[in-house]
């Protein structure tokens, strides 16, 4: 029998090979921006928008494959590997195993503080590999496996690379991700443990469970996700705005020279895989940025793939 480490170092491995290209091409297609009126020329004329227009989850996994290849797929692979190992790590330190069930290992059991408690010290270390992981995604940049500060510095700006914490301070993401994790802690887990209590304990092989209880729980949960998807979008849309400060510009504006000089892009991409947002109007903050996406791109933008957001909440339910 193989030893606990060796398997999940195992199964960590077969999970980032799986799960890295499927996550790089959802923040891909919720990043990608597609304004759906006229924009602006140098000389202040009208033009149609010219960026790319990605309709689907799976029409953005084919554009991805088509212009970068394999090696696009996996953009981000090294800071989901670091951080997924690191985590792998404190599970193997701080795992429940008095109670196993099924063979299967458990993080301990805790209320609703805890468990907030847990979650807001998760994001708060998780944040800035977050921010790395989608910006390393939506470059249009190769960037080295190893060398990290060459991928640093085409990563973070000139005011991030001094004040890494200025990450914190990304207008609107943090709220972003504390409201998620409000409404999953706060709401969704005491409706569970109410409605479902029998999915909680982990001494019943198979819990029977009442189906009008499964019902309006089913429907408070699909009400749920039309709040958490538009937060994801946002959140993502979020993280790879770069934080700049400078004299021509405050605090939350971008500046356009000066950063990723002398970067290879991909060969034989022509065209740009998903198109971003232009760093000289940023986005002030949570509301600021759900109400440009509505403006200029229609309010289904902040529904994309909000499938996978069902999924993942429905499987985490019955987990």
């Amino acid at each position: 029998m193989l030893p606990v480490p060796l398997v999940l170092f195992l199964a960590l491995t077969i999970s980032l090979v799986i799960f890295v290209p499927l996550t790089g091409v959802l923040v891909r297609f919720r990043a990608n921006y597609n304004p759906k009126g006229l924009q602006l020329d140098s000389d202040g004329g009208a033009v149609p928008y010219t960026g790319p227009v990605v309709r689907s989850y799976f029409g953005m996994m084919i554009r991805v494959y088509r212009l970068e290849g394999v090696s696009g797929l996996y953009k981000g692979l090294m800071p989901t590997a670091i951080s997924s190992f690191i985590i792998a790590i404190i599970v193997l330190l701080f795992v429940d195993t008095v109670h196993p069930r099924h063979g299967k290992y458990r993080a301990p059991e805790s209320g609703i503080l805890g468990t907030l408690i847990y979650s807001l010290g998760t994001l708060v270390l998780s944040l800035p590999t977050a921010i790395l992981t989608y910006r390393s995604i939506t470059t249009p940049h190769k960037l080295s496996y190893f060398n990290l500060m060459s991928s640093l510095r085409i990563l973070l700006t000139p005011t991030e690379r001094r004040r890494p914490w200025i990450l914190y301070l990304t207008p609107g993401l943090m709220a972003a991700e504390v409201i998620h994790i409000g409404v999953i802690v706060l709401f969704l887990g005491p409706l569970r443990r109410v409605l479902l209590p029998e999915l909680s304990r982990s001494d019943i092989d198979r819990p029977k469970v009442s189906l009008i209880k499964l019902t309006i729980y089913f429907i408070i949960f699909c009400l749920s996700v039309a709040v958490l998807a538009p937060l994801e979008v946002i959140a993502t849309r979020l993280a790879i705005q770069r934080n700049h400060a400078s004299a021509q510009y405050n605090s939350v504006s971008q500046e356009i020279d000066g950063d990723g000089d002398e970067t290879v892009e991909y060969a034989g991409a022509d065209e740009d895989v998903i198109g971003l947002r232009s760093e000289g109007d940023p986005y002030l903050g949570l509301v600021d940025c759900a109400k440009r996406i509505v403006t200029e791109e229609g309010w289904m933008t902040l529904y994309r793939a909000w499938w996978i957001t069902f999924l993942g909440g429905l499987l985490s339910t019955f987990a």
